[in-house]
């Protein structure tokens, strides 16, 4: 579900595109048609900017999304005796009393279940072997307690670590929703690539204090108020750029430790659109178990920022009944 916050801003957001376009005054010659087709323009520029952000909210809260992550544990060689229950030597903060038994041997991952499971699946009787993340097939999915807890392995610094997600996390059931700065159309920059040599890679450390070489094809340059920026992109193999960059509204509104920004491969003129308006928070603004790239040095904007999401605001603790006075 949608929070009401958020589609009224989704609203606001598309009026006020609609208004702005249609008090808009062109040269003295402008007739009907060109009104028209700015109303036009303005109204699509609403309902792409409304559509990503429902998309954004739903695949964040879906019930495996990274408002449902409960835990991380590291997986040191040896056996690890998994589950809720306090005699673990790994304990998890929901799922079933006794998950099961992990062994790590180097990068290989073995699973004896305890509890009814599924692995990437199928039914597990029996021992198995887990593919993690770096796996070219993707990390295997151990899925318990009737579908709403999954787990994978993950390999982050050259350590290996149980990822586990569960429907029922309070950050997902208890999600406030997202809020964003005023943004426009006016910071869908278009901006140059600048190409690296082959097989550049970047330093990015992480919040977990780890750092991992990633592959670092260019950097793309745009102008802002006269001024020229930079930014280095990184590309995790999925036919895009990725741009973790921090700017002067991280921690002054927007999440501290930066965000992130997702932009297509540059056109045949070396050109890339930087649409700030879809930045995005880092999976740590809502969970304490992700483990987020940092913006590098380059990537620290003498700049403010003022389009895409905003800082979250977490739910306020839960407390306890009071002792009734009898």
């Amino acid at each position: 579900m949608v929070p009401a916050r958020t589609m009224k801003g989704l609203g606001v957001a598309l009026a006020c595109a609609l208004a702005f376009a249609a008090c808009q005054r062109g040269p003295a010659d402008a007739g009907p048609e060109q009104a028209a087709q700015a109303a036009r323009e303005a109204a699509a520029y609403a309902q792409a900017q409304q559509a990503w952000r429902a998309k954004r909210l739903a695949d964040l809260t879906r019930p495996d999304g990274w408002a449902s992550l409960v835990g991380l544990h590291w997986l040191d060689a040896g056996t690890h005796r998994v589950g809720s229950g306090a005699d673990n030597g790994i304990h998890t903060s929901m799922g079933p009393a006794h998950l099961g038994l992990f062994t790590v041997r180097g990068k290989q991952v073995g699973f004896v279940p305890d509890a009814m499971v599924t692995v990437d699946g199928e039914p597990q009787i029996g021992a198995a072997a887990l593919r993690i993340d770096t796996d070219p097939a993707g990390p295997s999915k151990l899925v318990f307690d009737g579908g709403k807890g999954v787990a994978t392995v993950i390999e982050r610094g050259g350590r290996l670590a149980l990822r586990v997600k569960h429907a029922d996390a309070d950050s997902r059931l208890r999600f406030t929703g997202l809020e964003y700065w005023p943004g426009g159309r006016d910071w869908q920059v278009a901006a140059r690539f600048l190409p690296h040599p082959a097989g550049n890679t970047l330093p990015i450390v992480n919040i977990i204090g780890t750092t991992d070489m990633i592959p670092n094809p260019g950097a793309v340059e745009f102008q802002r108020g006269g001024k020229t920026f930079r930014l280095e992109a990184l590309d995790q193999g999925e036919g895009s750029l990725f741009l973790v960059f921090a700017d002067r509204t991280s921690g002054r509104g927007s999440y501290g430790a930066g965000r992130f920004l997702d932009a297509p491969m540059p056109d045949a003129n070396g050109i890339v659109v930087l649409d700030f308006n879809q930045a995005y928070n880092p999976p740590c603004a809502f969970t304490a178990f992700a483990t987020c790239p940092l913006p590098p040095p380059e990537n620290r904007l003498d700049l403010p920022i003022e389009a895409g999401e905003r800082d979250y605001r977490k739910p306020k603790p839960t407390t306890p009944n009071p002792p009734n006075p009898g």
